[in-house]
């Protein structure tokens, strides 16, 4: 990654993900008193002294567990280690160091990364100043009490982040695409993930929601550099009954408003769903770049016409994504998930395509010649001229003599014929209209 990467790391329920949250300054990561609760690394920038860096919150390491999601949390925690150029080892002063301390410390030890060692809960520090003498046992230098509920100490951990932190800090790419997938739980975003990467970046299990967090992956390959945000399925909410899942969808819902393209995933067996269409539908109000990918189509049962058939169900049952092109997938076995990028490139740049004033004026003036605004008692609608506001998605303004006369069904044709000519797949176009007085 670009910037440094500092992870969080410690065993269950020590108080890593209120450190996490304190130090980015959000609420990001899912605080509550449950232990395995941050089951998957959550990803944050945070700036201190001037140098902004990657925090990654990790689940807790239980070595001895053989609890199937406790092992992979594990699993997680190591791929966090590995590419991390600093790592905060968080412990527990109240209840000292445990057996679980001291093999979490040995694993650190055998990565040989800078490791800075935290004690946290120490929120009456003076009290507690004796009880910190037994971490230096785990051999990982000075140990730093903290309280991350108090804010105590936190600013001494930082310092210590800082100066370990490698001496070249490159920027951002600007060109980096930033890429959500979203969808029910179980549909197999994880899995996709996981395809492109090569490696088991995020948890997979067909346990339904099991990625609680929104994960973000850097991936770059011969089309680009991407940032893929897989988020915790989108729940009904009549289902959503713990405070854990709340948070979880609230979190996928911005994680929507930070992508750039929204790829929605969908169950070939399944088919489009009600949920389907509203999780849709939070992409298209937030006016993200959206692709629809059918996935596990390799165990769909398929005839000559499936793939056009399966268009037009979608189609008809979500209207307003008719921009949107569907791909099939399997992000299990790999099928055209490659194609993918080139889609995402094509969605991305449509999406912030800007029309110059001159061109959008001569589509307009066509388009009135061939259609004729609409009149109402024996008024006319009059369509002066066109212009872009904004990209993200392409919204233009519109000056017309009445507004009321502006219907929608002349908005929609208007809408179609800029599409006819830019094309814009994949993203959604706005038009504000406004009244010009004649006499301008």
């Amino acid at each position: 990654m670009a910037k440094p990467t500092v992870a969080i790391v410690g065993r269950p329920n020590v108080g890593k993900s209120t450190f996490f949250n304190y130090i980015v300054g959000k609420r990001i990561s899912i605080v509550q008193d449950e232990p395995g609760v941050t089951r998957d690394r959550v990803y944050a920038d945070a700036t201190w002294r001037g140098r902004t860096f990657s925090l990654i919150d990790t689940g807790g390491i239980e070595p001895e567990s053989e609890d199937v999601i406790i092992s992979q949390m594990r699993e997680q925690a190591n791929i966090a280690i590995n590419v991390a150029d600093v790592i905060i080892f968080l412990t527990d002063i109240k209840q000292g160091v445990t057996a679980d301390d001291k093999d979490i410390a040995l694993m650190l030890k055998k990565s040989q990364k800078k490791v800075i060692l935290v004690c946290n809960k120490a929120d009456n520090y003076g009290k507690t100043s004796d009880d910190i003498y037994e971490f230096y046992n785990l051999g990982l230098g000075d140990p730093y009490p903290v309280s991350s509920v108090n804010a105590i100490g936190i600013g001494d951990v930082l310092d210590a982040i800082y100066e370990n932190f490698p001496e070249k800090d490159e920027s951002e790419d600007e060109d980096t695409i930033k890429v959500a997938l979203i969808g029910k739980p179980n549909v197999g975003k994880s899995s996709l993930v996981n395809k492109i990467l090569g490696e088991n970046r995020v948890i997979v299990s067909d346990i339904a929601g099991t990625t609680r967090d929104a994960i973000d992956s850097d991936f770059e390959n011969e089309f680009g550099k991407y940032v893929f945000i897989d988020t915790a399925g989108i729940r009904r909410k009549s289902k959503v009954d713990e405070q854990i899942e709340k948070y979880s969808v609230m979190r996928s819902l911005l994680a929507v408003e930070r992508a750039d393209v929204c790829i929605l995933m969908i169950d070939a067996n399944e088919g489009i769903t009600e949920q389907d269409g509203k999780i849709a539908g939070e992409a298209h109000e937030a006016g993200k770049g959206i692709i629809i990918a059918v996935n596990k189509w390799d165990e769909y049962e398929k005839d000559n016409n499936s793939t056009e058939k399966y268009k037009k169900d979608i189609y008809n049952k979500l209207p307003y994504l008719s921009y949107a092109p569907i791909m099939f997938i399997s992000a299990k076995t790999g099928q055209r998930v490659n194609k993918l990028f080139e889609m995402i490139n094509i969605v991305a740049n449509q999406n912030a395509m800007r029309v110059s004033t001159a061109v959008l004026n001569q589509v307009l003036n066509e388009a009135v010649a061939i259609v004729q605004p609409p009149s109402d008692k024996g008024k006319r609608l009059k369509v002066y001229y066109m212009t872009q506001a904004s990209t993200k998605p392409p919204t233009f303004i519109v000056f017309v003599n009445d507004k009321k006369l502006f219907h929608f069904s002349y908005e929609r044709y208007l809408v179609n014929q800029i599409r006819k000519e830019f094309t814009l797949t994949g993203t959604p176009v706005r038009m504000i209209v406004r009244e010009r007085n004649e006499k301008e």
